[in-house]
């Protein structure tokens, strides 16, 4: 129902007019990018070594509809980080597109990279993400108390985690 495609420099329009408030930017990217996000800060983003940067498109109607990330690729520990999934276009959201996302990242994570490890933060206030990477065989490893500061208020991260042989 969607495949995942490299992100590419075409994309970069596409996830900026997505990202349209300070908010979304910082729950989508943490503290990575300044808003708003420019095709500058993109190119830095899309060059960092270890890490697979995706658009996703909608097999069925061929219209991209999201982003999403493996980052910190490690192949001495086979681990890495699920980062920056997003369903950006409004009218795809709530379909069940974000669990097939985590379920193909989850599916190049261990069978393409042949990695051991996948794991994600998410904040705690994020109920729907938290439901869907549980429903993806993700589990709670813990959480970082107040680690992400926005404006006025301290967000808690959970990490989560997922093993190639427990899915």
């Amino acid at each position: 129902m969607i495949k995942l495609e490299k992100f590419e420099k075409s994309d970069y329009n596409r996830l900026i007019n997505w990202i349209d408030s300070e908010r979304l930017m910082v729950v989508f990217g943490a503290h990575i990018f300044e808003y708003p996000i420019t095709p500058q800060q993109l190119a830095i983003y899309t060059a960092a070594p270890n890490r697979l940067v995706y658009k996703v498109t909608d097999i069925k109607t061929q219209e991209v509809i999201g982003h999403a990330e493996l980052n910190t690729i490690d192949y001495k520990n086979d681990s890495a980080r699920i980062c920056r999934v997003l369903v950006g276009n409004n009218n795809s959201r709530n379909k069940g597109y974000g669990t097939l996302i985590i379920k193909e990242l989850i599916r190049i994570g261990f069978e393409d990279l042949q990695l051991h490890r996948l794991d994600l933060g998410v904040y705690d206030f994020n109920k729907q993400a938290i439901r869907c990477y549980k429903k993806c065989g993700f589990k709670m490893e813990g959480i970082l108390k107040e680690n992400c500061k926005f404006k006025n208020q301290y967000w808690s991260t959970y990490n989560m985690s997922i093993l190639k042989n427990n899915r």
